[in-house]
């Protein structure tokens, strides 16, 4: 008896269902364990990086109630009780705590007018290559004005010659001391120049640009109207 197209179409499809039993029940006899395996696997390195995510959110909180504590003893001027909790925090694992602890030593020890102890730490961030550049960055410009005094005009726009341009995040406070090293050198055009630059520059600081102006006029930079016709712009 032969099959209609209809029971043709149903007993194609029964034998493609078994043919996929058959292949599923060769799979799982060969490859069973080996899947079993590769999930428990996966569902154990999931749970541990869960559990690490969660320890690792437990000890930022810890540390950071650690460094709120350390400034509330420095405020309060309880400099030797914020001693070893800003220790143990320079030496954190977690990079903005260690930077934030390293910082507060150096300031420390500027408060305490140990100005070489403050660059030497301020040197040691600076040259930490662990850490990010923009850490970095500011521990050196940190360190110039801390022992700036004591540096020759040289020496300071050398250190600094690359954080004093306008493409620099820096370039308030790093230009500000390379254009003061210019004029202790006698390069008034040089100074007078930066002095310009900085003072038409909005991203620095109104109170750098405000003694920018002044510099530059008495350099015979006319950076007042150009700063204004900046503004207006």
């Amino acid at each position: 008896m032969a099959l209609t197209p209809q029971n043709n179409d149903v007993f194609l499809r029964e034998v493609d269902e078994e043919l996929r039993r058959d292949e599923m029940r060769d799979f799982l006899t060969r490859w069973g364990k080996w899947v079993i395996a590769a999930v428990v696997v996966l569902l154990l390195a999931f749970g541990g990086w869960m559990w690490w995510q969660y320890r690792e959110e437990q000890r930022a909180g810890e540390q950071g109630q650690v460094f709120a504590k350390a400034l509330d003893d420095l405020s309060a001027n309880r400099a030797d009780a914020a001693k070893a909790p800003l220790a143990e925090l320079a030496a954190s694992d977690i990079e903005g705590y260690r930077v934030m602890a390293r910082f507060t030593q150096a300031d420390v020890l500027l408060q305490n007018d140990d100005i070489k102890g403050a660059a030497a730490r301020f040197a040691e961030i600076a040259g930490d290559t662990t850490l990010a550049k923009p850490y970095r960055d500011l521990a050196l410009i940190r360190q110039t004005s801390a022992e700036y005094d004591a540096l020759e005009p040289a020496q300071v726009i050398d250190r600094l010659r690359g954080l004093a341009s306008k493409d620099s995040p820096w370039f308030g406070s790093a230009g500000e001391m390379v254009a003061v090293a210019y004029l202790r050198m006698n390069r008034n055009d040089e100074a007078g120049k930066l002095f310009g630059e900085l003072a038409r520059t909005e991203t620095v600081p109104e109170t750098i640009r405000q003694r920018a102006v002044q510099m530059a006029g008495v350099l015979g930079v006319d950076a007042v109207d150009q700063a204004e016709e900046k503004t207006e712009e």
